[in-house]
């Protein structure tokens, strides 16, 4: 059981772990793609927000506080989820659809973080981590 949740924790922060490097690596037209969408401060909230994928997803990675780190990607998936994809405000059809793809996978996602988070903080036996977990729900 183990090794399974290792191998799902490491497929699960991948998307995390690239985007991380992208918000850190081409912060500058991340930053406009999101001024583009209306976000105050992006050039401040790209890089941010770079290090919060990038930290939480170390954390679920290597089983540091992986519940905390959980905690974290939820909270950028749902607020990025409802000001990058708002799909109920675009006219074409095309766009609307490929909003709500993106939009419907920041969810799932959060859905699937949150699961992670209360599986973490739930389980006392993880194997294959650094640190228990921060919060105690068992």
């Amino acid at each position: 059981m183990s090794v399974l949740v290792l191998i799902g924790r490491i497929l699960f922060v991948a998307i995390f772990l690239a985007s991380a490097l992208g918000h850190l690596t081409q912060t500058r037209a991340m930053a406009g793609y999101a001024e583009s969408k209306g976000v105050p401060f992006a050039k401040v909230l790209v890089p941010g927000t770079g290090v919060l994928l990038g930290v939480g997803g170390l954390m679920v990675l290597l089983g540091v506080w992986a519940d905390l780190g959980a905690l974290l990607l939820l909270v950028f998936l749902v607020p990025t989820a409802l000001m990058m994809h708002p799909f109920w405000k675009e006219q074409d059809q095309q766009a609307r659809q490929n909003e709500m793809i993106q939009f419907n996978k920041d969810i799932s996602l959060g859905g699937a973080a949150l699961t992670l988070f209360a599986f973490f903080a739930y389980v006392e036996d993880l194997g294959l981590t650094i640190t228990g977990p921060l919060f105690g729900l068992g």
